[in-house]
């Protein structure tokens, strides 16, 4: 018996478990996509899950379309690795946008190793990029406290 899932409210989505399913709710223009690729994404292998979440990247609706990435995130952190369907489309997105927490999620949660090259690149350009805002959050925190002991001499 196939359960019946909540388009509507998106009760439930998260626990989708059959691509068939997800595949169904496409055909008919189902609403709430994104979360049921993120319910694929736990429940489902890799393999299965991933055309799926690539397919929900591509939605109208900017926050389904998020949490088609969150899906391509979660899918990093449980598996260890991506499909290259799904480098290709978080690379086609970029850093910076609706895909940089995904983007983090694999360079924090798939080896170095197995990381296609631009994601290398990427974690090389990141390291760097949070160094230098740590330094200087650290710059601007010493200025402000030297303002602070300068007032208080006065």
């Amino acid at each position: 018996m196939t359960p019946e899932w909540n388009w509507d409210s998106g009760e439930s989505l998260i626990r989708v478990d059959d691509p068939a399913d997800v595949d169904a709710a496409f055909e008919r223009g189902e609403r709430r996509l994104g979360t049921a690729v993120i319910g694929l994404a736990f429940n489902c292998s890799l393999e299965e899950a991933s055309p799926r979440i690539v397919r929900a990247m591509g939605l109208s609706d900017p926050g389904q379309r998020g949490f088609a990435y969150t899906a391509a995130g979660a899918a990093a952190r449980l598996n260890g690795e991506l499909t290259p369907e799904l480098y290709a489309a978080l690379r086609a997105e970029g850093p910076g946008g609706i895909a940089d927490n995904a983007i983090r999620d694999t360079l924090t949660f798939v080896p170095y190793r197995r990381l296609p090259p631009w994601f290398k690149w990427q974690s090389a350009r990141m390291t760097v990029l949070d160094k230098l805002e740590y330094w200087q959050r650290c710059v601007l925190d010493a200025v402000e406290n030297a303002r602070t002991a300068l007032r208080r001499r006065r």
